[in-house]
């Protein structure tokens, strides 16, 4: 008896059935909202206006050395994936659209180093953004860094770790407070 003969034969001893079967629920289904656990805007005022008033200030940095619009989004958005912000996720994702982003860089975002879809000024100023973003995990890289300032200017890589520390603050009150609502943003 051959290997394809026993396979078959063994194969044929197992009758199939199904005992338990698993759907996916509809979007009729899903939960309508994610509860606030903290109205953080409500009662750290001070901080949140603070919080408000640094992201003025790396947009400001950002614009004074023309720093680009989209890649801007484009960090946002990575560094919110990182942290898994949703409310940030679709802000940045709907306010890079709004400025010309294609949807196809924006799903292939999480794996933009297996795609061709990024410039390397681009994959350089994403892998900073990881390493920052992740600091913890290897102090952000010689390697990471050496790879931004062959791409930018050093005004330039002040203004976009600027971005990346702000992004990860909104980040950190979004995540923990779930102070806003996923999907509430509008333009």
């Amino acid at each position: 008896m051959n290997l394809t003969q026993m396979w078959t034969l063994l194969v044929g001893l197992y009758r199939s059935s199904v005992a338990v079967m698993t759907t996916t629920p509809t979007p009729t289904q899903l939960p309508r909202s994610i509860p606030v656990r903290l109205d953080f805007d409500g009662l750290a005022a001070g901080f949140a206006r603070a919080l408000a008033h640094l992201d003025k200030a790396a947009t400001k940095e950002l614009d004074r050395v023309e720093f680009d619009p989209v890649l801007r989004e484009l960090v946002r958005v990575r560094a919110s994936q990182l942290n898994g912000c949703s409310y940030c996720i679709d802000m940045h994702s709907k306010d890079a659209r709004a400025i010309g982003e294609t949807e196809q860089r924006l799903y292939a975002l999480p794996a933009w180093r297996e795609t061709p879809f990024f410039t390397d000024r681009e994959r350089a100023a994403l892998a900073f953004t990881e390493s920052v973003t992740l600091l913890a995990t290897d102090h952000v890289p010689t390697a990471d860094y050496n790879a931004v300032a062959a791409q930018f200017t050093p005004d330039e890589v002040a203004a976009l770790l600027a971005l990346i520390v702000t992004i990860n603050a909104w980040n950190a009150v979004g995540v923990s407070t779930r102070a806003w609502e996923p999907g509430s943003y509008q333009l």
